[in-house]
Protein backbone atom coordinates (compact mmCIF):
# COMPACT_ATOMS: atom_id res chain seq x y z
CA UNK A 1 0.00 0.00 0.00
CA UNK A 2 1.27 3.04 -1.24
CA UNK A 3 2.69 5.43 1.92
CA UNK A 4 0.02 8.85 2.18
CA UNK A 5 3.11 10.92 2.56
CA UNK A 6 5.80 9.85 0.05
CA UNK A 7 4.74 12.82 -2.32
CA UNK A 8 4.26 15.22 0.73
CA UNK A 9 8.07 16.47 -0.21
CA UNK A 10 10.80 15.13 -2.70
CA UNK A 11 13.70 13.64 -1.18
CA UNK A 12 16.97 13.92 -2.49
CA UNK A 13 17.01 10.65 -3.98
CA UNK A 14 13.76 11.43 -5.55
CA UNK A 15 15.02 14.41 -7.29
CA UNK A 16 18.18 12.87 -8.46
CA UNK A 17 16.17 10.39 -10.18
CA UNK A 18 14.09 12.49 -11.82
CA UNK A 19 17.19 13.95 -13.01
CA UNK A 20 18.28 10.81 -14.58
CA UNK A 21 15.33 10.11 -16.55
CA UNK A 22 14.53 13.55 -17.73
CA UNK A 23 18.32 14.42 -18.87
CA UNK A 24 18.09 11.27 -20.95
CA UNK A 25 14.25 11.61 -22.28
CA UNK A 26 15.96 15.13 -23.36
CA UNK A 27 18.79 13.29 -25.07
CA UNK A 28 16.97 10.48 -26.16
CA UNK A 29 14.26 11.84 -27.77
CA UNK A 30 16.57 14.45 -30.09
CA UNK A 31 18.43 11.20 -31.57
CA UNK A 32 15.31 9.61 -31.94
CA UNK A 33 14.15 12.48 -34.03
CA UNK A 34 17.34 12.95 -35.91
CA UNK A 35 16.60 9.76 -37.52
CA UNK A 36 12.83 10.00 -38.05
CA UNK A 37 13.94 13.76 -39.93
CA UNK A 38 16.44 11.16 -41.96
CA UNK A 39 13.43 8.33 -42.94
CA UNK A 40 10.51 10.84 -43.50
CA UNK A 41 8.24 7.74 -44.61
CA UNK A 42 8.03 5.95 -41.15
CA UNK A 43 6.24 7.36 -37.91
CA UNK A 44 6.65 10.79 -37.02
CA UNK A 45 5.71 10.40 -33.16
CA UNK A 46 7.48 9.56 -29.99
CA UNK A 47 6.11 8.57 -26.61
CA UNK A 48 6.89 8.69 -22.98
CA UNK A 49 5.01 6.05 -20.91
CA UNK A 50 4.85 6.59 -17.27
CA UNK A 51 2.62 3.68 -15.36
CA UNK A 52 3.25 4.77 -11.77
CA UNK A 53 3.03 8.56 -12.59
CA UNK A 54 1.60 9.53 -8.91
CA UNK A 55 -0.15 12.88 -8.66
CA UNK A 56 2.39 15.35 -10.53
CA UNK A 57 4.03 17.40 -7.91
CA UNK A 58 4.94 17.35 -4.15
CA UNK A 59 2.92 18.77 -2.00
CA UNK A 60 5.98 21.20 -1.27
CA UNK A 61 5.53 22.45 -4.49
CA UNK A 62 8.19 20.78 -6.40
CA UNK A 63 7.29 19.45 -9.70
CA UNK A 64 7.47 15.60 -10.12
CA UNK A 65 8.73 13.78 -13.29
CA UNK A 66 5.82 13.87 -15.51
CA UNK A 67 5.91 17.51 -14.94
CA UNK A 68 9.71 18.06 -16.27
CA UNK A 69 9.10 16.18 -19.38
CA UNK A 70 6.03 17.67 -20.76
CA UNK A 71 7.67 20.78 -19.80
CA UNK A 72 10.53 20.37 -21.41
CA UNK A 73 8.43 19.33 -24.21
CA UNK A 74 7.08 22.21 -24.78
CA UNK A 75 10.25 24.29 -25.56
CA UNK A 76 11.13 22.14 -27.96
CA UNK A 77 9.42 22.91 -31.23
CA UNK A 78 10.08 19.17 -33.17
CA UNK A 79 9.60 17.12 -29.68
CA UNK A 80 6.34 19.49 -29.39
CA UNK A 81 4.59 18.01 -32.23
CA UNK A 82 6.16 14.70 -32.03
CA UNK A 83 5.33 13.59 -28.20
CA UNK A 84 2.86 10.82 -27.49
CA UNK A 85 2.40 11.35 -23.33
CA UNK A 86 0.87 8.53 -21.37
CA UNK A 87 0.97 8.55 -17.88
CA UNK A 88 -1.07 6.05 -15.39
CA UNK A 89 -1.54 5.62 -11.99
CA UNK A 90 -4.10 2.83 -10.46
CA UNK A 91 -4.89 5.61 -7.62
CA UNK A 92 -7.78 7.67 -8.69
CA UNK A 93 -7.01 10.67 -6.58
CA UNK A 94 -3.62 10.50 -8.08
CA UNK A 95 -4.80 10.70 -11.45
CA UNK A 96 -7.32 13.07 -11.12
CA UNK A 97 -4.54 15.57 -9.20
CA UNK A 98 -2.31 14.63 -12.51
CA UNK A 99 -4.76 15.59 -15.07
CA UNK A 100 -5.11 18.71 -13.34
CA UNK A 101 -0.98 19.52 -12.43
CA UNK A 102 -0.84 18.99 -16.17
CA UNK A 103 -3.52 21.76 -17.01
CA UNK A 104 -1.98 23.98 -14.94
CA UNK A 105 1.67 23.58 -17.30
CA UNK A 106 1.89 27.23 -19.08
CA UNK A 107 1.38 26.32 -22.85
CA UNK A 108 0.46 22.81 -22.79
CA UNK A 109 -2.00 23.35 -25.56
CA UNK A 110 0.57 23.75 -27.82
CA UNK A 111 1.88 19.91 -27.78
CA UNK A 112 -0.10 18.30 -30.79
CA UNK A 113 -1.11 15.29 -28.85
CA UNK A 114 -2.59 15.72 -26.07
CA UNK A 115 -1.35 13.65 -22.90
CA UNK A 116 -3.07 10.87 -21.67
CA UNK A 117 -3.94 9.96 -18.61
CA UNK A 118 -4.90 6.38 -17.72
CA UNK A 119 -6.61 4.99 -14.12
CA UNK A 120 -5.15 1.21 -14.43
CA UNK A 121 -3.61 -1.25 -12.18
CA UNK A 122 -0.48 -2.65 -13.53
CA UNK A 123 -0.87 -6.48 -14.43
CA UNK A 124 -1.10 -8.61 -17.26
CA UNK A 125 -4.08 -6.87 -18.97
CA UNK A 126 -1.13 -3.76 -19.65
CA UNK A 127 1.46 -6.31 -20.22
CA UNK A 128 -0.64 -7.90 -23.12
CA UNK A 129 -1.95 -4.64 -24.30
CA UNK A 130 1.88 -3.66 -24.85
CA UNK A 131 2.90 -7.32 -26.45
CA UNK A 132 0.44 -7.03 -29.02
CA UNK A 133 1.04 -3.66 -30.72
CA UNK A 134 4.11 -2.81 -32.40
CA UNK A 135 5.58 0.48 -30.15
CA UNK A 136 6.70 3.99 -32.04
CA UNK A 137 10.19 4.58 -30.55
CA UNK A 138 9.07 4.96 -26.46
CA UNK A 139 10.58 5.93 -23.31
CA UNK A 140 8.98 3.70 -20.70
CA UNK A 141 8.94 4.83 -17.02
CA UNK A 142 8.52 2.46 -14.05
CA UNK A 143 8.12 3.95 -10.49
CA UNK A 144 5.99 1.08 -8.00
CA UNK A 145 5.74 1.29 -4.65
CA UNK A 146 6.84 -1.96 -3.92
CA UNK A 147 7.33 -4.76 -6.95
CA UNK A 148 3.80 -4.93 -7.54
CA UNK A 149 2.94 -5.10 -10.95
CA UNK A 150 7.10 -4.83 -11.67
CA UNK A 151 8.00 -7.72 -14.38
CA UNK A 152 10.20 -9.25 -17.05
CA UNK A 153 7.70 -9.15 -19.02
CA UNK A 154 6.40 -6.03 -18.13
CA UNK A 155 10.14 -4.46 -19.72
CA UNK A 156 10.60 -6.69 -22.56
CA UNK A 157 6.95 -5.67 -24.10
CA UNK A 158 8.37 -2.06 -24.39
CA UNK A 159 11.45 -2.48 -25.18
CA UNK A 160 10.82 -5.31 -28.30
CA UNK A 161 10.54 -2.69 -30.76
CA UNK A 162 12.52 -0.08 -32.24
CA UNK A 163 13.99 2.83 -30.39
CA UNK A 164 12.21 1.77 -27.33
CA UNK A 165 14.25 1.66 -24.06
CA UNK A 166 12.82 1.42 -20.11
CA UNK A 167 14.06 2.92 -16.67
CA UNK A 168 12.67 1.40 -13.43
CA UNK A 169 13.14 2.55 -9.79
CA UNK A 170 12.85 -0.18 -7.12
CA UNK A 171 12.57 -0.09 -3.22
CA UNK A 172 15.96 -2.17 -3.00
CA UNK A 173 14.60 -3.46 0.38
CA UNK A 174 11.32 -4.62 -0.33
CA UNK A 175 12.62 -6.92 -2.65
CA UNK A 176 15.35 -8.31 -0.99
CA UNK A 177 13.00 -9.13 2.11
CA UNK A 178 10.84 -10.33 -0.57
CA UNK A 179 12.87 -13.07 -1.89
CA UNK A 180 12.31 -14.71 1.57
CA UNK A 181 8.97 -14.06 1.75
CA UNK A 182 6.73 -17.45 0.34
CA UNK A 183 3.41 -14.77 0.59
CA UNK A 184 5.38 -12.76 -2.58
CA UNK A 185 6.67 -15.66 -4.29
CA UNK A 186 4.81 -15.35 -8.04
CA UNK A 187 5.76 -11.66 -8.26
CA UNK A 188 9.52 -12.43 -7.16
CA UNK A 189 9.35 -15.23 -9.98
CA UNK A 190 7.61 -12.21 -12.22
CA UNK A 191 10.31 -10.26 -11.38
CA UNK A 192 13.27 -12.69 -11.85
CA UNK A 193 12.12 -15.95 -13.94
CA UNK A 194 10.96 -18.76 -11.69
CA UNK A 195 14.29 -21.07 -11.77
CA UNK A 196 16.41 -17.62 -10.82
CA UNK A 197 13.78 -16.68 -8.35
CA UNK A 198 14.41 -20.11 -6.09
CA UNK A 199 17.89 -20.51 -6.97
CA UNK A 200 18.33 -16.63 -5.39
CA UNK A 201 16.51 -17.75 -2.22
CA UNK A 202 18.92 -20.35 -1.85
CA UNK A 203 21.93 -18.42 -2.19
CA UNK A 204 21.09 -15.63 0.16
CA UNK A 205 20.71 -17.56 3.08
CA UNK A 206 24.56 -17.06 3.78
CA UNK A 207 25.37 -13.84 2.36
CA UNK A 208 25.89 -10.74 4.31
CA UNK A 209 24.30 -7.43 3.26
CA UNK A 210 26.85 -6.52 0.41
CA UNK A 211 27.36 -10.17 -1.00
CA UNK A 212 23.40 -9.78 -0.58
CA UNK A 213 22.54 -6.89 -2.84
CA UNK A 214 25.60 -7.39 -4.82
CA UNK A 215 23.79 -11.21 -6.07
CA UNK A 216 20.88 -9.60 -6.32
CA UNK A 217 21.37 -6.78 -8.77
CA UNK A 218 23.74 -8.89 -11.12
CA UNK A 219 20.78 -11.38 -11.16
CA UNK A 220 18.39 -9.10 -11.81
CA UNK A 221 20.21 -7.80 -14.63
CA UNK A 222 21.39 -11.50 -15.76
CA UNK A 223 17.52 -12.22 -15.88
CA UNK A 224 16.86 -9.22 -18.11
CA UNK A 225 19.62 -10.29 -20.63
CA UNK A 226 18.25 -13.70 -20.90
CA UNK A 227 15.27 -12.05 -21.88
CA UNK A 228 16.52 -10.05 -24.94
CA UNK A 229 18.05 -6.86 -23.58
CA UNK A 230 22.03 -6.79 -24.09
CA UNK A 231 22.31 -3.42 -22.14
CA UNK A 232 21.38 -3.30 -18.48
CA UNK A 233 22.89 -0.64 -16.63
CA UNK A 234 22.30 -0.47 -12.18
CA UNK A 235 22.62 2.92 -10.30
CA UNK A 236 22.28 3.16 -6.62
CA UNK A 237 20.67 4.94 -4.17
CA UNK A 238 21.45 5.42 -0.72
CA UNK A 239 19.81 6.24 2.55
CA UNK A 240 20.94 9.58 4.06
CA UNK A 241 19.07 8.22 7.84
CA UNK A 242 20.35 4.48 7.55
CA UNK A 243 23.05 4.68 5.78
CA UNK A 244 22.65 1.58 3.29
CA UNK A 245 20.85 0.86 0.08
CA UNK A 246 17.52 1.82 -0.22
CA UNK A 247 16.82 1.79 -4.13
CA UNK A 248 18.26 1.28 -7.36
CA UNK A 249 17.33 2.56 -11.12
CA UNK A 250 17.98 0.26 -13.65
CA UNK A 251 18.01 1.09 -17.27
CA UNK A 252 17.23 -1.26 -20.07
CA UNK A 253 18.10 -0.85 -23.76
CA UNK A 254 18.89 -3.18 -26.76
CA UNK A 255 20.69 -0.47 -28.48
CA UNK A 256 24.55 0.84 -27.77
CA UNK A 257 24.01 4.80 -28.25
CA UNK A 258 20.91 4.56 -25.36
CA UNK A 259 23.40 2.76 -23.02
CA UNK A 260 26.31 5.02 -23.78
CA UNK A 261 23.76 8.46 -23.28
CA UNK A 262 22.84 6.55 -20.12
CA UNK A 263 26.53 6.01 -19.06
CA UNK A 264 27.43 9.78 -19.33
CA UNK A 265 24.15 10.91 -17.81
CA UNK A 266 24.72 8.63 -14.38
CA UNK A 267 28.01 9.12 -14.25
CA UNK A 268 27.76 12.68 -13.86
CA UNK A 269 25.12 12.22 -10.85
CA UNK A 270 27.63 9.87 -9.45
CA UNK A 271 28.65 11.58 -6.02
CA UNK A 272 31.74 10.05 -5.60
CA UNK A 273 34.71 8.91 -7.99
CA UNK A 274 38.07 7.04 -8.26
CA UNK A 275 40.59 8.10 -10.34
CA UNK A 276 38.23 9.57 -12.62
CA UNK A 277 35.72 6.50 -12.63
CA UNK A 278 32.04 7.17 -11.54
CA UNK A 279 31.00 5.16 -8.71
CA UNK A 280 27.43 4.82 -10.37
CA UNK A 281 25.99 5.93 -7.34
CA UNK A 282 24.08 8.54 -5.05
CA UNK A 283 25.32 8.40 -1.61
CA UNK A 284 24.23 11.18 0.54
CA UNK A 285 27.81 10.40 2.63
CA UNK A 286 29.90 10.89 -0.43
CA UNK A 287 28.90 14.54 -0.43
CA UNK A 288 30.95 14.47 3.21
CA UNK A 289 33.84 15.86 3.77
CA UNK A 290 36.43 12.59 3.59
CA UNK A 291 38.16 12.11 7.27
CA UNK A 292 40.28 9.05 6.31
CA UNK A 293 42.61 7.10 3.78
CA UNK A 294 40.48 4.50 2.99
CA UNK A 295 38.67 6.83 0.42
CA UNK A 296 42.17 6.42 -1.49
CA UNK A 297 42.60 2.69 -1.72
CA UNK A 298 40.44 1.83 -4.44
CA UNK A 299 42.49 2.41 -7.92
CA UNK A 300 39.42 1.38 -10.63
CA UNK A 301 41.82 2.91 -13.41
CA UNK A 302 44.70 0.64 -12.67
CA UNK A 303 42.57 -2.37 -13.27
CA UNK A 304 41.75 -1.08 -16.70
CA UNK A 305 44.90 -0.06 -17.56
CA UNK A 306 45.98 -4.02 -16.84
CA UNK A 307 43.02 -5.58 -18.75
CA UNK A 308 42.99 -3.32 -21.75
CA UNK A 309 47.13 -4.68 -22.07
CA UNK A 310 45.54 -8.27 -21.50
CA UNK A 311 42.27 -8.02 -23.89
CA UNK A 312 43.80 -6.22 -27.20
CA UNK A 313 47.00 -7.89 -26.79
CA UNK A 314 49.00 -7.12 -30.35
CA UNK A 315 45.45 -5.73 -31.85
CA UNK A 316 45.24 -3.52 -33.49
CA UNK A 317 41.58 -0.85 -33.09
CA UNK A 318 40.31 2.49 -33.49
CA UNK A 319 39.81 4.63 -29.93
CA UNK A 320 36.40 3.80 -30.49
CA UNK A 321 36.55 0.60 -31.13
CA UNK A 322 38.53 -0.49 -27.88
CA UNK A 323 36.04 1.90 -26.05
CA UNK A 324 32.76 0.40 -27.44
CA UNK A 325 33.84 -3.68 -27.14
CA UNK A 326 35.37 -3.30 -23.87
CA UNK A 327 32.90 -0.73 -21.44
CA UNK A 328 29.56 -2.65 -21.22
CA UNK A 329 29.19 -4.00 -18.00
CA UNK A 330 31.98 -2.19 -16.54
CA UNK A 331 32.10 1.27 -14.52
CA UNK A 332 34.42 2.71 -16.91
CA UNK A 333 33.38 6.14 -19.74
CA UNK A 334 35.07 7.12 -22.64
CA UNK A 335 36.95 9.50 -21.01
CA UNK A 336 38.41 6.75 -18.72
CA UNK A 337 39.57 4.92 -22.24
CA UNK A 338 40.94 8.33 -23.61
CA UNK A 339 43.20 8.76 -20.24
CA UNK A 340 44.39 5.40 -20.19
CA UNK A 341 45.31 4.96 -24.06
CA UNK A 342 46.73 8.61 -23.70
CA UNK A 343 49.52 7.17 -21.03
CA UNK A 344 49.92 4.18 -22.51
CA UNK A 345 51.08 6.02 -25.80
CA UNK A 346 53.37 8.24 -23.87
CA UNK A 347 54.81 5.21 -22.20
CA UNK A 348 55.29 3.79 -25.87
CA UNK A 349 53.32 0.94 -24.82
CA UNK A 350 51.19 1.15 -27.76
CA UNK A 351 51.38 2.95 -31.38
CA UNK A 352 48.68 5.53 -32.28
CA UNK A 353 48.15 7.04 -35.20
CA UNK A 354 45.10 8.83 -36.88
CA UNK A 355 43.12 7.90 -40.13
CA UNK A 356 44.85 11.09 -41.68
CA UNK A 357 48.26 9.16 -40.79
CA UNK A 358 48.95 11.93 -37.93
CA UNK A 359 50.39 11.77 -34.90
CA UNK A 360 47.69 12.07 -32.23
CA UNK A 361 47.91 16.42 -30.56
CA UNK A 362 49.47 16.42 -27.14
CA UNK A 363 46.69 16.00 -24.34
CA UNK A 364 44.22 14.56 -26.78
CA UNK A 365 42.93 11.17 -28.07
CA UNK A 366 40.41 11.70 -30.60
CA UNK A 367 37.63 8.66 -31.36
CA UNK A 368 39.31 7.98 -34.85
CA UNK A 369 42.99 7.08 -33.46
CA UNK A 370 44.08 3.82 -34.25
CA UNK A 371 46.21 2.04 -31.85
CA UNK A 372 48.18 -1.08 -32.23
CA UNK A 373 49.27 -2.59 -28.66
CA UNK A 374 52.93 -3.36 -29.37
CA UNK A 375 52.82 -6.95 -26.73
Amino acid sequence: MKNSNFFDEQLEQSLVKSTIVSKYFGVWSKVIISTQKRFPRNSQKIAYIDLFAGPGRYKDGTMSTPHKILSNAIEDVDLSERLVAVFNDKDETNSQELEKTILEIPKIDTLKHKPEIWNQEVGENIVLKFEKINLIPTLFFVDPWGYKGLSLRLVNSVVKDWGCDAIFFFNYNRINMGLSNDKVKSHMEALFGKSRSEKLKIELDSKGAVQRELLIIEELCQALKEYGSRYVLPFRFRDSNKKKTSHHLIFVSKNFKGYEIMKEIMAKESTNEEQGVPSFAYDPADLMPKQTLLFKLSRPLDDLKEDLLKVFSKKKLTMHEIYEQHNVDTPYIKKNYKEVLKEFYENGLIDAISSKNKLPKAGTFGDDIIVTFKN
